[in-house]
């Protein structure tokens, strides 16, 4: 399943994802991946979470982030939970190609039966309604 923690800068999304990476180490019985756009997260995750960061891979785009997404899934078969932080600034402010990634993300974690979640720096308003069909606002 497809989640999305929504709200404009300063609004918690950050914190909120912390809390469900260390949520998700404590319940799982794989392994827990959390992405970010540049180190910053490092003292605020749990040390059993792998933390990775896009910049680091010159990650950047929607096209990148799930060619980026993918490879990860391919290469740990254990993982149950990925969390992202930062997503429009890792992809982009195209609402209509966010909707599209999501598409695809959707049917990647039905596929590969994991969960993924995004924090995403806009009002449910602002975003295309088609989104909500396959991620769950959080």
């Amino acid at each position: 399943m497809v989640y999305l923690i929504l709200g404009n800068k300063g609004s918690g999304k950050t914190k909120k994802l912390i809390d469900r990476v260390n949520d998700a180490v404590e319940k799982s019985s794989g392994n827990v991946v959390c992405i970010e756009k540049e180190r910053l997260l490092t003292y605020d995750i749990n040390y059993r979470a792998r933390l990775v960061e896009t910049d680091q891979y010159g990650v950047s785009g929607y096209e990148a982030f799930y060619g980026f997404l993918c490879g990860i899934i391919a290469g740990d078969h254990d993982i149950t939970d990925i969390l992202v932080d930062a997503t429009l600034k890792i992809g982009g402010r195209d609402y209509a190609a966010l909707a599209e990634f999501l598409k695809k993300v959707a049917r990647l974690s039905t596929d590969s039966e994991q969960d993924i979640t995004f924090t995403v720096s806009a009002d449910e308003s602002e975003l295309p309604a088609e989104i909500f069909e396959y991620c769950k606002k959080i």
